[in-house]
């Protein structure tokens, strides 16, 4: 598990959504230290208030990233003038507070306690649904401590979801180290089963995101997995299959699981499925037997497969790990091969976004954001951020059309078309 550094600078806001950080950062197993030259991560959630304080922000960023191997900042000014810190060569990932937990990881998986029950945050219900996975990656201490699967069954899971649905859950978020491998424990593959039950079992107005899947689990059951995601509107059409390199001698050294041609069977499977959909995936940069070439290859399979959400993360050696005894690569190899995939990145979610503008989407309103704002997901779980909620009565929980007018590259800009259930002349609508 990583340690981690955090500064936080601003309003109540910004301390509030350092706390959420914090907190997902600890249920992962992840540890904070003090100072960030004791860090494998610092984290600087930032302000932008006046000149002289984005000039303090630039300078702490600067700073940061000469204590530490890997910054990742945050925050408004991370999201209003994010290009300030390319431009002043700060090397650091730009990320919206959200993605920070997944980006801290060293690919690792998440960590699910022993007697994780389901919790209802809001109108978002977190719903454990095994522990463990089936993997034995090269890198990753999660491992360690969780252990092989253990899937309880189809029945329970069901029934934790119906709880948290009559508790007010407008989405319920499957988690767990490896979704995809639910069930194996008992010879069977049973994450299709277990969406289709929930869609069709359970009665009201909610959403389903299915969270991180590995393209091993996920590729023998792939058909199936994405004909439930076609059937049912009440599942988001979004994957979290992280793929870690395009380098199938990387995986290989990585012991992942599965080769480049399954992930790409995967894609393929989903794109013949569903109109729209998310691709969520990690990469890993500067893995020790990671050379130029299958650098390459990785900057090549982003650009072919156009994830909409990306995790990039430089290596780091972990305590007793296997990879940890390996011969690293120079750390300005990993910061130059960080910096062009993230910018990359950055291209190809930007282009998605751009793509919305101007379209109407069915969304959920899930949690409020700063300000007088909402944060809204689509069907394909892009995330929408609707402001002046008040004056548009959008609370948590409600569904609503929206039109996109612009985007700020990993979240789009939106106005309320109508409510559901507001008689406009037109059909009712729904949430994808």
């Amino acid at each position: 598990m990583a340690r981690y550094h955090i500064e936080t600078y601003g309003c109540t806001s910004n301390r509030g959504e350092s706390r959420e950080i914090e907190r997902r950062l600890r249920d992962a197993g992840h540890h904070k230290v003090e100072g960030a030259d004791e860090a494998d991560v610092a984290i600087l959630n930032t302000c932008t208030v006046v000149e002289k304080t984005e000039r303090n922000m630039l300078r702490r960023a600067q700073e940061l990233a000469e204590e530490t191997a890997d910054l990742i900042v945050t925050g408004c000014m991370a999201l209003a003038q994010g290009g300030e810190f390319a431009d002043a060569d700060v090397d650091a990932q730009v990320l919206h507070w959200d993605d920070v937990p997944e980006a801290v990881t060293n690919g690792e998986c998440p960590t699910t306690t022993p007697d994780a029950e389901p919790i209802l945050d809001g109108v978002i219900g977190i719903l454990p649904i095994a522990r463990g996975c089936m993997s034995n990656c090269s890198y990753c201490i999660t491992k360690h401590a969780t252990g092989r699967v253990d899937s309880p069954p189809v029945e329970e899971n069901v029934e934790k979801a119906r709880a948290l649905v009559h508790a007010g859950a407008k989405e319920i978020r499957i988690t767990g180290q490896d979704t995809g491998v639910y069930g194996w424990d008992d010879g069977e593959r049973k994450l299709p089963e277990l969406l289709e039950r929930i869609a069709t079992e359970i009665e009201g107005d909610f959403r389903v995101r299915v969270g991180m899947a590995n393209p091993g689990g996920v590729h023998g059951i792939r058909e199936e997995l994405a004909e439930v995601f076609a059937e049912h509107d009440e599942i988001y059409n979004f994957l979290h299959a992280p793929v870690q390199s395009g380098s199938d001698d990387v995986l290989e050294d990585m012991r992942r699981q599965h080769e480049v041609s399954q992930y790409l069977d995967i894609v393929e499977t989903f794109d013949d499925y569903l109109e729209e959909w998310t691709l969520s995936t990690d990469f890993i940069v500067g893995f020790p037997t990671e050379d130029d070439d299958d650098h390459e290859q990785s900057m090549a399979l982003l650009r072919e497969t156009r994830p909409e959400k990306i995790n990039v993360t430089r290596f780091s050696k972990r305590p007793g790990t296997d990879a940890a005894d390996m011969k690293g690569l120079g750390g300005q190899t990993k910061k130059d091969r960080s910096k062009a995939m993230t910018d990359l990145k950055m291209d190809v979610v930007a282009d998605a976004y751009e793509s919305m503008v101007g379209t109407e989407r069915d969304v959920l309103v899930t949690e409020h954001g700063t300000g007088d704002s909402v944060k809204c997901y689509d069907g394909a779980y892009r995330q929408i951020i609707v402001q002046n909620a008040t004056e548009h009565g959008l609370e948590p929980g409600d569904f609503a059309t929206v039109e996109v007018t612009g985007h700020q590259t990993v979240y789009a800009f939106a106005e309320p078309v109508t409510p559901v259930g507001v008689d406009d002349g037109r059909a009712e609508t729904t949430a994808d």
